[in-house]
């Protein structure tokens, strides 16, 4: 039997932040594309749910008015004025915008069930044929065309593009297709997250809350708030340490909410709304090639992972953003060769180059000099004036900077 074939310039595989992002600003553009995704939105994504301001950066380059007309009056995204960082002393250190001019917050934080679908939402299909619920059994190229077999609830057939964007993870099947997917340990962490509800002491400004232990280097812990008096719970600990040190994280996790003196009071009344769920988090700082004849990868298939925060949605949002601008050029051009991708890598690694080199610098004179320095500099008075007019700057640059892209 012939399966059936839909013949398209470019296919998305994945329909997450850094997928959804790429689908519509190619819709912006007026490009037609296929997007497909293994899941039905809403869907949970294991994450720490923290929305920095590149999300809001790029959201306001879709739309600029979107992010003060839905995202501020939406209940379901919490607005955080700032950071707490909690000292091994039980002691703690706020670090809050207090500038009453600045109209966005420093950080919004949505659980991903709904943040995903948020943008999934938006998908246009006057430009997008979106395929939820739809999974990738194999993709070949042939004479320069991706052949991508799909299957959904009721039928099998193959999609054919000229451009394909993995945009599925760190398990990508287009990064296997392509054959740059390598696990090095220095360059990846382990992270497990957990939904709680009634953890006693959230500061009122619903300030973002990260312990690092001591004990554990390359590590942390953060308390997220979420509305409804839930928080998102988790615990990061680079690899290359858990592997050396045989650590098990969520006996790691278990400890310094049940035992840990900073902590463990905290959450003496509060309930789990589910079991630690785990996930590897691809580190940027492993330069991972994205690009070639023909595919572009973003987000996590990218490895986009801040290395010295842990946050992937805003970097794969921008590697999104990115990515529509490139394949722009190359379906005005009808050109799909490696050489019409020849900077790409660099445009998505560079807004993050400051923080990979400081986690290289760290991770090779001491591993535990991170927590240590960040506990300390917390202690500092010029540490929080700086860090605060830094955030000011930052939520400026978000509302008002373009992103220039070097092609």
């Amino acid at each position: 039997m012939l399966l059936e074939v839909i013949k398209t310039n470019v296919c998305i595989i994945g329909a997450g932040p850094s997928g959804a992002t790429t689908s519509l600003f190619l819709s912006k553009m007026n490009i037609q594309h296929t997007i497909v995704d293994a899941h039905s939105f809403p869907r949970d994504k294991v994450c720490g749910d923290a929305l920095d301001l590149k999300v809001m950066r790029v959201l306001n380059h879709l739309d600029p008015t979107l992010v003060e007309r839905e995202i501020i009056s939406d209940d379901n995204f919490i607005k955080s004025k700032g950071c707490r960082i909690i000292l091994s002393d039980k002691k703690s250190k706020d670090i809050i915008v207090h500038d009453k001019s600045l109209s966005y917050p420093f950080f919004f934080v949505a659980k991903r069930s709904y943040f995903d679908n948020f943008l999934a939402k938006k998908i246009p299909s006057s430009f997008a044929d979106f395929k939820q619920g739809t999974k990738v059994k194999s993709i070949t190229r042939v004479n320069g065309i991706w052949q991508i077999s799909v299957e959904d609830e009721n039928r099998e057939y193959t999609i054919e593009a000229n451009m394909l964007v993995g945009a599925d993870g760190d398990h990508s099947v287009v990064l296997r297709t392509v054959g740059n997917r390598k696990v090095v340990r220095e360059h990846y962490a382990g992270a497990l997250r957990q939904y709680w509800k009634g953890i006693s002491g959230i500061d009122s400004n619903q300030l973002l809350e990260i312990y690092l232990p001591k004990s554990l280097p390359l590590a942390y812990l953060w308390i997220f708030p979420l509305p409804n008096g839930e928080a998102n719970v988790g615990c990061g600990l680079a690899s290359n340490m858990i592997a050396k040190k045989s650590i098990d994280l969520k006996k790691v996790f278990h400890h310094l909410i049940t035992e840990d003196p900073a902590l463990a009071q905290r959450f003496k009344n509060a309930k789990p709304m589910e079991k630690a769920v785990g996930w590897g988090l691809p580190l940027a700082s492993q330069h991972r090639k994205a690009s070639g004849d023909g595919y572009l990868l973003v987000g996590d298939a990218a490895a986009l992972v801040c290395p010295t925060t842990g946050e992937g949605i805003g970097p794969g949002m921008m590697s999104g953003y990115i990515a529509a601008n490139y394949i722009k050029r190359a379906v005005e051009q009808n050109r799909y060769d490696e050489s019409m991708f020849k900077n790409y890598d660099r445009e998505i690694i560079k807004r993050m180059k400051s923080d990979i080199n400081k986690y290289n610098f760290i991770r090779n004179l001491s591993p535990y000099l991170y927590n240590q320095l960040i506990n300390v500099l917390s202690k500092l008075n010029v540490s929080e004036m700086y860090i605060n007019k830094k955030m000011k700057d930052w939520i400026k640059t978000a509302k008002e900077k373009p992103i220039v892209i070097d092609f």
